[in-house]
């Protein structure tokens, strides 16, 4: 029997057996876990994928993240919001194409009036979807009554990623007045407020050990996360990471890795639900398809008017920017059957961790 049997045999991963898992070079190792993730999600969250549409709400954030694109210094990106009309417009268009669930995702703010404007547009989208559209908010740190606020307009998931579990690594890709003891408060508020809570991180990035990374799975499997968006990172050329590019293992490298991460998650927490990042797909063109065979489960088509797009680039070759809505279902749908799964349309797709966790 292999090494590679043996451990996926385990019932609980140690640090070590992640270390091994993530570190695969032989083909046919990286192929046994592959099919190993494929069997996990088949028997526990099903053959079937959920959209979330994307709405990339503002790119106006008050952080400084040494690796973002539209981090609050840069010049090198022109700031905009849409108007309120024009976010319930395209949640609107998530409803009519059956899509089950949306994502209102912005730079990060605390200020009075873009939680009143959160509120607002929640409020208006459940009343004009008659409560069947499901809302996930990924709009950053906030307190916790604010956290509290969001889930009673009608908001029931949140996305806040930590990006490295590794608080010295965090200080090295943030600047002083960002807190990791923080950001890891905000998940445990979120979860008090009885939100479906999501996280992830980059994975590839500079100074970034196969530690860090088996730590990060671990973290989430310690906080009972419900939900994990992870992806390669790519770096921006306009920010201060950018200086370390040399240091990166290659784009392939991280992209395979980053598939290595989302199977051996997929294993760890079986019931959770897993999105196949965009970032992937800016690696290589069909990156998506390829977690959703490895256990994601998720995908987030993009419903932000494409005049704003090229402003919400996180990352540089951010893909489908001038790809309309129309456009984008047709592509994802075809995608996705060819896959091998099959699309919910019209359901919120809710994570099954979630559920037991609450039963608890």
């Amino acid at each position: 029997m292999t090494r590679i049997s043996d451990t996926l045999k385990k019932k609980e991963f140690s640090k070590e057996d992640i270390i091994t898992l993530l570190s695969l070079s032989s083909e046919a190792d990286i192929q046994a876990l592959y099919v190993e993730a494929s069997a996990v999600k088949a028997e526990h969250v099903g053959r079937k994928v959920y959209y979330r549409g994307l709405i990339e709400y503002s790119n106006i954030c008050k952080k400084n993240c040494y690796y973002c694109g539209i981090r609050a210094d840069s010049k090198a990106v022109g700031r905009y919001r849409m108007s309120e009309e024009e976010v319930i417009e395209a949640a609107l268009a998530a409803h009519k194409y059956n899509y089950g669930s949306i994502v209102i995702q912005s730079g990060e703010r605390e200020d009075s009036d873009f939680i009143a404007c959160i509120n607002r547009m929640v409020r208006t989208i459940k009343q004009k979807t008659d409560g069947a559209l499901g809302i996930t908010l990924s709009v950053g740190e906030q307190r916790e009554d604010v956290y509290r606020e969001f889930f009673e307009s009608g908001a029931h998931r949140f996305l806040l990623r930590i990006e490295t579990t590794n608080p010295e690594l965090y200080k090295r890709l943030h600047p002083e007045d960002h807190s990791y003891d923080s950001r890891v408060e905000c998940l445990k508020r979120l979860q008090r407020a009885g939100y479906q809570t999501g996280t992830g991180v980059m994975i590839g990035l500079p100074f970034q050990t196969m530690e860090d990374l088996a730590a990060d799975l671990l973290f989430f499997k310690e906080m009972s996360i419900d939900m994990v968006g992870m992806g390669p990172y790519i770096e921006h050329e306009t920010t201060p990471l950018y200086t370390y590019s040399d240091q990166l293992m290659s784009k392939k490298e991280r992209f395979e890795l980053a598939l290595r991460m989302i199977a051996v998650l997929r294993i760890m927490m079986k019931d959770i639900n897993i999105a196949a990042a965009t970032a992937l797909q800016a690696i290589d063109p069909v990156g998506r398809e390829k977690a959703l065979k490895v256990g994601a489960n998720i995908i987030m088509p993009n419903l932000t008017p494409t005049k704003y797009r090229p402003d919400y680039t996180l990352y540089e070759d951010k893909p489908c920017l001038d790809e309309d809505a129309d456009k984008c279902r047709g592509c994802l749908d075809a995608r996705i059957t060819g896959a091998g799964d099959k699309i919910g349309y019209g359901e919120w797709g809710d994570s099954k961790h979630f559920a037991a966790r609450q039963a608890k």
